[in-house]
């Protein structure tokens, strides 16, 4: 009987015990056990483990008792908030498919972004809310600035010329609605045509609808060489006056006669945060840049559509001053000849893609001078514009020091990004900086140069932008936040993507978690689509 009785009392006690770890025990959909967690703020990296439900991190411990349908061990790789890319152009065009082309954007995914920020440089879909509808099944998260030179470009044209007092009430209205519609503030290309057109005074007025909508200010500046700082001035003025926080675009320095330089322009920065300015910048960590063809021509020389550059090129007086102000440029930026400047994608001729400017003139049969380079450029942006492109070709250019991009990854407000886009892969030879932006700085600024700390490195992509474009559940590994995770190794991360050879993804990143949803596994995109469009604070 005793025995009878002990054994009941402890069936009973094992009983209470099972039902006293069901009551303990959570749910989740997902446990992300012994991991090396940074968790975004810039803090040291501890061991822990992560528990997800519902697409939000539900729990933050170590040895978490927790139950899941999904455990993934992390064996002490990094996990780090989904890294959030603020400078993209994901849209479609006639050269590019875009996001709508390729939604699940594995060339993001597999450089471990959950988030992007598009619409950058002044360019941008006009109406947010039919392109959000158009983003079906989409791999990561997008938010996007309403741009200015798409604005202007629907309402003034291309025109060298300020816009009437009607135009102006429409490009005001379409801000405003853009922003009900979730964009995240207003952005800026003042290189860039018809945007160069445009005085302070516009830009501030159509800044100022975004900013009573909580916007920032985005902006690539109208000069990154000889007048870099007196641009910088001019963006952080409209953010003053706009009254909302203002975002640097790709900082860098351009050209070689003012490498070195950048300290200053960083002390200008600091010395408007001092006065209380909210001023941020992105880079890219890249010596090389990407853009059009057309910004070897005078500003001028650009306007209109791509008949009325070629009436300019081909006309003998216009012609003249064309050739003597891009040798100009070029003595101003301190280059000998245009071997800097490589092609990317040239519509007419591909066999171009991936030559120099230089190689392409030898091609062509003529002497190997700056005035026969400039007549190749000549004529490329009139073939180009007969194809379909304005501003000629697609373009890489060797314009910064790798000493001065050392030193703005450095500066505490630099954000990591890419300026890259989603692109038809196989096809030229685009900026290997849409496929290994942050691989590429995990594996050379980080491991094996130093430039910056595993955890600086994270904050850099992660709860700085996220703070920036007030994200408020993104960007830190935080209960309560929004699951957008991702686990690596650090010190097997590789950048595989060079300017040679482009089209080719990053390795390393095992994991990416979007929206609580397993989308990259093994380092294999999967078959979820768990990205969302992010709205801005704005929304209506």
């Amino acid at each position: 009987m005793k025995s009878i009785a002990l054994s009941c009392r402890w069936t009973f006690f094992a009983t209470l015990l099972a039902l006293f770890a069901e009551t303990a025990a959570a749910d989740a959909d997902l446990l992300i056990r012994n991991a090396r967690i940074v968790d975004g703020t810039g803090s040291p990296w501890f061991i822990g483990d992560v528990a997800v439900e519902n697409g939000r991190i539900s729990d933050l411990g170590y040895n978490l008792d927790v139950n899941a349908d999904e455990v993934i061990d992390a064996d002490r790789r990094v996990l780090a908030p989904g890294f959030i890319d603020v400078h993209t152009h994901v849209e479609a065009s006639d050269s590019r498919p875009g996001l709508e082309g390729n939604p699940r954007a594995d060339n993001f995914l597999l450089d471990g972004v959950t988030t992007i920020i598009t619409g950058n440089c002044g360019g941008s879909e006009i109406d947010l809310e039919i392109w959000a509808d158009r983003l079906e099944s989409l791999g990561i998260n997008v938010a996007t600035f309403i741009g200015h030179n798409s604005i202007r470009r629907e309402v003034v044209g291309l025109d060298d010329r300020a816009p009437t007092g009607d135009e102006m009430a429409q490009m005001k209205a379409l801000v405003g609605k853009a922003m009900r519609d979730g964009a995240v503030g207003f952005s800026t290309g003042l290189l860039y045509v018809p945007g160069t057109y445009a005085d302070t005074a516009e830009v501030v007025e159509l800044a100022g609808v975004a900013a009573g909508y909580g916007g920032v200010y985005a902006t690539h500046i109208r000069e990154q060489g000889a007048k870099l700082n007196e641009s910088i001035t001019e963006a952080v003025t409209i953010g003053i006056e706009a009254g909302m926080p203002v975002q640097i675009s790709h900082l860098k320095v351009k050209g070689r006669t003012r490498w070195g330089s950048i300290d200053n322009t960083l002390d200008l920065i600091e010395s408007f945060r001092e006065q209380g300015v909210d001023v941020v910048v992105d880079v890219y960590p890249y010596e090389r840049a990407s853009t059009n063809l057309g910004v070897n021509l005078p500003r001028w020389a650009v306007a209109g559509t791509a008949t009325d550059i070629a009436d300019r090129i081909e006309d003998p007086e216009t012609h003249g001053e064309i050739v003597g102000e891009m040798k100009d440029m070029l003595e101003d930026g301190g280059y000998p000849d245009y071997s800097f400047a490589t092609v990317a994608r040239f519509r007419p001729n591909p066999s171009y893609n991936g030559l120099t400017i230089s190689e392409i003139n030898r091609l062509r049969e003529r002497p190997a001078e700056v005035d026969s380079e400039i007549e190749t450029i000549l004529d490329m942006m009139v073939e180009g514009g007969e194809a379909g492109v304005s501003q000629g070709a697609s373009m890489v250019y060797h314009y910064m020091s790798i000493d001065d991009v050392d030193t703005i990854l450095r500066y505490p407000n630099a954000a990591v990004a890419s300026d890259g886009g989603v692109p038809e892969f196989g096809v030229g030879k685009p900026h290997p900086r849409s496929y290994g932006t942050n691989a590429r700085v995990f594996a050379d600024y980080v491991r094996e140069r130093n430039v910056l700390t595993l955890e600086d490195a994270v904050r850099r992509m992660t709860s700085l932008p996220a703070r920036t474009f007030s994200f408020h559940e993104r960007g830190i590994i935080r209960p309560g936040f929004v699951a957008d995770l991702v686990l690596f190794d650090p010190d097997a991360v590789t950048d595989t993507a060079t300017f040679a050879d482009p089209h080719s993804y990053s390795k390393g990143f095992d994991v990416v978690i979007v929206n609580g949803v397993v989308a990259v596994s093994g380092g294999e995109p999967t078959d979820a689509r768990a990205g969302e469009f992010v709205r801005g604070t704005g929304a209506r």
